[in-house]
């Protein structure tokens, strides 16, 4: 199996729109890229729910004398989730040594085809996960996801410095609009950080239908190409 590139979607603010995002960046790319979701929010992971997979659970296959979990496949995405091996009603307790070991065996079990995209649900925060992540895979960049409420600049500026220090390199950011309470300042970020587009609530969103794709939805899957044919 071979994967081209491998993004994060990333904030370390919670509850703007990460796993929303991501399942977005994914589905506008589906019909013309192979593409695959790693859902690395172990605490409250979403990407089962949000493809209507949450039922499924991952098929155990064997490589090489070695088990795997094979990604669930929905609209043609492949999506790997703890979501879908956990049961749905049950809290996950764990400690950071439990966390990071959930996500390395998230990362290093499951047995993707060859694809053109990877993308990274990321949880909030910048502790074990994203030192995790950033150890054990090769990611070629990061997009954050901010709406405009000072809290959440406030945040994505310390995901900023989270991953400055991890040396990954970051694509840009999306203004996630989609949420009726993400009205508030201009959201801007430093010189080096581009925004990449602005999402704004429409039914195609809310219903997780890219059947009237949006200009932003457009410019979003433009800007994606771009990182993935570099």
């Amino acid at each position: 199996m071979s994967i081209k590139k491998i993004i994060a979607i990333a904030s370390a603010k919670g509850g703007v729109g990460k796993s929303t995002i991501t399942a977005l960046s994914a589905l506008s790319l589906c019909n013309d890229y192979k593409v695959g979701i790693l859902d690395a929010d172990i605490y409250g992971p979403n990407q089962q729910i949000l493809f209507n997979v949450e039922n499924i659970k991952p098929e155990i296959i064997s490589k090489n004398s070695k088990k795997f979990f094979k990604p669930i496949s929905s609209k043609g995405i492949e999506i790997s989730s703890m979501g879908s091996i956990i049961e749905s009603d049950k809290a996950t307790i764990w400690r950071g040594p439990m966390l990071s070991g959930a996500i390395k065996q998230l990362i290093t079990s499951t047995y993707w085809s060859d694809l053109d995209v990877l993308f990274i649900d990321m949880p909030p925060g910048t502790g074990d996960a994203y030192l995790t992540v950033c150890s054990e895979i090769d990611l070629d960049g990061v997009i954050l996801v901010s709406t405009s409420n000072i809290l959440s600049k406030t945040d994505t500026i310390k995901t900023i410095s989270t991953f400055n220090k991890l040396d990954v390199p970051i694509f840009g950011y999306i203004e996630n609009m989609t949420l009726p309470l993400s009205v508030g300042e201009e959201l801007t970020f430093n010189n080096d950080i581009p925004k990449i587009t602005t999402i704004s609530f429409n039914e195609s969103i809310y219903n997780m239908s890219l059947n009237n794709i949006s200009d932003e939805i457009q410019i979003l899957k433009e800007s994606l190409e771009k990182i993935i044919n570099a």
